[in-house]
């Protein structure tokens, strides 16, 4: 009975980072046992008591941590197993399921990367990602990198309808992701005065029609204005005035000709 209840005990799982303690134990307790056995000229009666003693520094070792769900991969809930000598992790998946904030137009919305089990202390950064358009989303595919967020904190203000999507942060050590965390930020509220004013008189500025149109005509000078302006007398306008000047000069003439013809008939 107390074999089995020894058994039992000795197969404790002992936190991962007691392995170098443990096979530093393990060692000794070879050497240990090298030389009690030729001391005693058989390694039969040398077993139970380097067995008892190796029991002993097992049942001292720290005890693992319990995994904290939902998500995570937890390195400090780590598990080493003596009998095949390896190591297991929490069967945890890595997305952790999404929180909804829902925030009013024009405020501040907030964001926490934190997660409920303990991370490695140095070689931590974060990683945010948006995914837009108003998607509630843990798909990868559809986020896009956000490089002015830095660090476990991020803040949206004033929080405006462009901001409804999803918000993803990833925790990583040492370029290993250990968690991804998801936020679904929905906007409430009706858009402010001044915007609504802007949008109202926008509508009207598209509606408004002049009553009459107006007409661009061009400018046709009288021979007065065109003496009295030298400036308007451009070449298209000397050949107008030379070619009425030369109609004119035929005109009378044929008028002068007939005018005697029908004198010189008469008489």
């Amino acid at each position: 009975m107390r074999s089995r209840r020894g058994r039992r005990r000795t197969c404790r799982r002992p936190d991962y980072d007691e392995r170098s303690h443990l096979h530093d134990a393990f060692t000794q307790m070879t050497h240990s046992l090298q030389e009690m056995a030729t001391a005693q000229g058989s390694f039969k009666v040398a077993f139970p008591d380097a067995a008892e003693k190796m029991r002993k520094v097992i049942m001292q070792l720290k005890e693992v941590r319990a995994c904290v769900p939902p998500c995570g991969l937890q390195e400090v809930a780590r598990r080493f197993h003596c009998r095949g000598c390896y190591s297991t992790v929490c069967d945890l998946p890595l997305d952790c399921p999404v929180q909804d904030l829902t925030v009013t137009r024009g405020h501040q919305a907030k964001f926490s990367c934190t997660v409920n089990f303990q991370l490695p202390k140095e070689e931590i950064t974060y990683s945010w990602k948006f995914a837009g358009g108003g998607v509630r989303t843990q798909d990868v595919s559809y986020f896009q990198d956000l490089p002015q967020a830095r660090g476990n904190l991020a803040r949206i203000r004033p929080v405006q309808p462009a901001h409804r999507g999803t918000f993803s942060c990833v925790i990583l050590h040492d370029q290993l992701p250990l968690a991804r965390l998801y936020f679904f930020l929905n906007v409430t509220g009706a858009p402010s005065r001044g915007e609504t004013e802007l949008q109202v008189s926008f509508r009207e500025v598209l509606r408004w029609a002049p009553l009459e149109a107006e007409m661009i005509e061009p400018w046709r000078p009288s021979l007065g204005e065109l003496l009295a302006r030298p400036e308007a007398l451009t070449l298209s306008n000397q050949c107008l005035l030379a070619a009425v000047a030369a109609l004119a000069s035929v005109s009378a003439t044929l008028v002068v000709w007939m005018f005697f013809r029908w004198y010189f008939k008469g008489n």
